[in-house]
Order: C-alpha cells, then structure tokens, then sequence
C-alpha cells in the first residue's frame, strides 16, 4: 500500500494465491483479496485488538444480516462476552470521503443489529458514535472506547 494510515503499525500476512496477492484475515481465518478497504480493516482490527484491548474472538468480519429482505454484511461486528453486538464497523478506502452517506449506510445496518456504538474509518479519519435509544439522539465521542468500556 502506498499511503500511510492514520493507524498503528500493523502486519499484513501476504501470500500468492492461485496467481493473485491475497491477504490474511485472522479474525475470518482465511485469505482474502487485497483491497483498499480491507487494509483499513486490517489495520483498524489490529488497532482495537492491541490498542483497546478487543478480544480477537469478540470480532466478526463480514457479518452477514438481513435488512429489508436483503442480505446484507456489516464490515465488522464486535461482541461482549455474552454475545450481543455492541458496535458496528463500516471501513472505506483511505482515498473515500466519510459522508453523510455513509453513515446512511451503517445507520441502517444499526435497525437490524441495535448497537451502542457506530464506528467508520477509511483509514485516515475514524468516527465513533454513541446511540441513546430512550432520547432518540446519538454523539460523537474524541476517541474510540476500550472494549472495557463498551
């Protein structure tokens, strides 16, 4: 990759594959294909795990839901201790505006999981929200929270 994330340093696992890079997702357990985006991912995952302390085993990549009769995926999905979803990650490459639109997209993920938190990154810019559900309102927190936290 050739523009730095606004993020910790982290290890790419990169290997060729059937004549393409791909790289490796520990949380997925499997290659995938290099894309922008998935580095933010990457990148993002590593930060929450060796910076805010996020058990790997909380984290789900490329969570699959149903909204509105269509099958959708959340990029990534953390869990508590006991299962419930408490964030939703939306990631975009280092080069996309985070816009409005983008929390349109992650806002509606959120009517199917009902999470606490709201995060999207492209890398560069991350932005965490917190819901509150009896107010009907949201706000946007200085940093992201340690798991502990949640």
């Amino acid at each position: 990759m050739n523009q730095r994330l606004n993020l910790p340093d982290f290890e790419l696992k990169i290997s060729e594959r059937e004549g393409k890079r791909q790289l490796w997702d520990p949380i997925r357990m499997k290659y995938v294909a290099i894309t922008p985006e998935e580095i933010v991912r990457q990148g993002f995952v590593s930060f929450l795990i060796g910076e805010k302390k996020y058990p790997a085993s909380h984290i789900s990549n490329e969570q699959a839901i149903v909204l509105n009769g269509m099958n959708r995926r959340c990029d990534s999905v953390v869990y508590d201790k006991n299962g419930c979803p408490k964030v939703i990650i939306e990631y975009k490459a280092p080069t996309v505006v985070l816009s409005q639109k983008v929390f349109d997209q992650i806002s509606k993920y959120n009517f199917v999981m009902h999470v606490d938190y709201l995060i999207v990154s492209n890398g560069m810019n991350h932005y965490c929200v917190k819901m509150n559900y009896d107010n009907c309102t949201y706000s946007f927190l200085t940093d992201i929270p340690y798991y502990n936290e949640l």
